[in-house]
C-alpha cells in the first residue's frame, strides 16, 4: 500500500520522504497565552478534574489541566475507559495536540499525554516531524505519526558510511555545509530549528548542485557530438538590411550579441542560445540578423511566439522591416484559413518560403521544412526542452535554437535554470529609446 501511494519502493526512498514540516515540542507553553490564532501547543499542569458527560455518540469525557497560570479542557470521545483510568486527580502531565476554542475557553481534542511522575522529571523536548500521507493510508493505520516511526527506526540504524558523502571536500569547506549523513538525519529529527535549517540547506545546495552537473553534461555532450548547420558567409540579405534598412543604430550590446551568435553558427556544432533583455532592448532585431544569415547560407528560418497576438505583431513588424527585399515571409497559427495553411505548408516543404512566424503550430508533424537552419523562440518559459526536440527533428541537422526572454534572470539562476543553453544578455536600449514601465 505505501508502494502505490507514496511511490516508497526502498529504504533510500524512506530516507528521502521529507516531512513537509514540524511541530515545535522544544518548550512549554503557558496556558494563559494561548491565543485563538494558536495552532499545536504543549503544556504542563496537574489535572484537576476528570467527568464523563453526554450518552453514546455524545458521550465524552472531559478532564481539566492547571498550570500557574490558568486551566484548559481536555476532551476525548475514544478510549474514554482508559483515559480515565490514567488522568487521575492530582497527577501531572505534559500535554500536546491542537488548540480550539468554545465559548471562549481554550481546549484540546484527543491530546497527547505524557505522565511527568512516570518519569520523575520532565520528558524530553524536541522537534516532531509530519509527513504527508493519504486518507487510504490513515484507513490502515499508516498515518503520518506511523510514517515518522517507520523513519525514526530507519534513522536510528544508520551509520555515517551508509551514506557516502557526494559534495566534494572543497566545496563542503569553503560552504560550511553539514555532512550528508548529518543533514539526512537532521531534516527528520533536528534537535534544534538551527539544525534542521542547517541540513535544509545543505540538501537544497546538493539537488541544485547535482541538477547543474547534469546540465553541464548535457551542454558538454551537444558541443561535442550535436552537429549543427554553418553559417559561413554575411552575404546579401545581411548586408542589404544592415546598410540601408536598418531603422537604427545597434547597441554595443546588439553587436556583441550579434557577434557571438555569428561565431556560434559557424562552428559547425548546434547553437543553443538564451537571449535575455528588457522590453526595447532590440532582440528581435537581432533574431532578425540571424535570420537573414541563415538566409544568405541557403536555409529557412521560424520564429515562434506565446500567444498568437505576440506572433502576429512579430509578423507585422518583420514583414515591414524586410519589404524592400526579395525575401518570402509568412504567418502560421491555429486560426490560419485551410487553404492558406495549405499554400504555406506547400512553401515550406519546397523552400521557397524563407521565413515563417507563428505559434506552437509550427512545432505540429505536418509542418515540414525544406531546410531549416534557425528557429527562434520567444519566451523560453512557455517552450521547454521537449519543444524544442520536435523542432529539431524537423531538419536532418539540427537547427540552431535562439531563445529570447524579456524575463531578468541573475546570472547564477541562469546558469541553473538553463544550464543547457548558452547565455547573453542586451544590458542597453536603442538611441532614443525609452525604458518601458510596466
Amino acid at each position: 500500500m505505501i508502494r502505490k501511494e507514496l511511490s516508497i519502493f526502498t529504504f533510500k526512498d524512506l530516507l528521502e520522504y521529507y516531512p513537509f514540516r514540524h511541530v515545535d515540542r522544544t518548550r512549554v507553553n503557558l496556558i494563559r497565552d494561548i491565543t485563538p490564532n494558536t495552532d499545536y501547543i504543549q503544556v504542563a499542569g496537574r489535572i484537576t478534574s476528570v467527568g464523563i458527560m453526554g450518552e453514546k455518540r455524545a458521550k465524552r469525557l472531559v478532564a481539566e489541566i492547571r498550570d500557574q497560570s490558568g486551566t484548559m479542557e481536555l476532551i476525548w470521545f475514544q478510549g474514554i475507559t482508559w483515559m480515565e483510568k490514567t488522568l487521575t486527580i492530582g497527577s501531572g502531565f505534559r500535554i500536546f495536540g491542537k488548540v480550539s476554542f468554545f465559548q471562549g475557553q481554550a481546549q484540546m481534542t484527543h491530546p497527547e499525554i505524557e505522565s511527568l511522575q512516570e518519569t520523575g522529571k520532565e520528558t524530553k523536548s524536541y522537534l516532531e516531524p509530519v509527513y504527508p500521507t493519504t486518507e487510504k493510508l490513515k484507513a490502515r493505520g499508516l498515518g503520518g505519526r506511523q510514517i515518522g516511526k517507520l523513519t525514526q527506526t530507519l534513522v536510528a540504524q544508520l551509520r555515517e558510511q551508509d551514506l557516502p558523502e557526494n559534495l566534494p571536500d572543497d566545496i563542503l569547506q569553503e560552504t560550511k555545509l553539514v555532512s550528508r549523513f548529518q543533514a539526512l538525519q537532521h531534516i527528520h529529527f533536528p534537535p534544534s530549528p538551527e539544525a534542521w535549517q542547517a541540513a535544509m540547506n545543505r540538501l537544497k545546495f546538493e539537488e541544485f548542485f547535482i541538477a547543474q552537473l547534469r546540465l553541464g553534461l548535457i551542454k558538454s555532450q551537444r558541443h561535442r557530438y550535436s552537429r549543427g548547420v554553418v553559417f559561413s558567409q554575411v552575404g546579401e540579405h545581411f548586408n542589404s538590411f544592415y546598410e540601408h534598412h536598418l531603422p537604427f543604430e545597434l547597441t554595443g550590446a546588439q553587436k556583441r550579441v550579434v557577434k557571438e551568435i555569428r561565431k556560434d553558427t559557424g562552428t559547425g556544432k548546434q547553437m543553443n542560445r538564451l537571449l535575455q533583455g528588457d522590453v526595447g532592448s532590440g532582440k528581435t532585431i537581432v533574431a532578425l540578423l540571424v535570420m537573414l544569415l541563415a538566409a544568405d547560407n541557403g536555409y529557412q528560418s521560424c520564429l515562434m511566439a506565446p500567444t498568437e497576438i505576440l506572433a502576429r505583431q512579430h509578423y507585422a513588424n518583420i514583414a515591414k522591416l524586410l519589404k524592400d527585399l526579395p525575401l518570402n515571409v509568412k504567418i502560421l497559427t491555429g486560426t490560419t484559413k485551410k487553404s492558406e495553411r495549405k499554400l504555406i505548408l506547400e512553401e515550406l516543404a519546397n523552400g521557397t518560403l524563407h521565413f515563417i512566424i507563428g505559434t506552437h503550430a509550427l512545432v505540429e508533424d505536418p509542418v515540414i521544412f525544406n531546410n531549416l537552419g534557425l528557429a527562434v523562440v520567444d519566451e523560453q518559459h512557455r517552450f521547454g526542452v521537449a519543444q524544442r526536440a520536435k523542432l529539431w527533428a524537423k531538419a536532418s541537422i539540427p537547427p540552431h535554437v535562439l531563445v529570447m526572454t524579456a524575463t531578468p534572470i541573475p546570472r547564477t539562476l541562469a546558469m541553473t535554470a538553463y544550464g543547457d543553453l548558452d547565455y547573453s544578455v542586451m544590458d542597453e536600449l536603442p538611441p532614443n529609446r525609452k525604458p518601458i514601465q510596466t
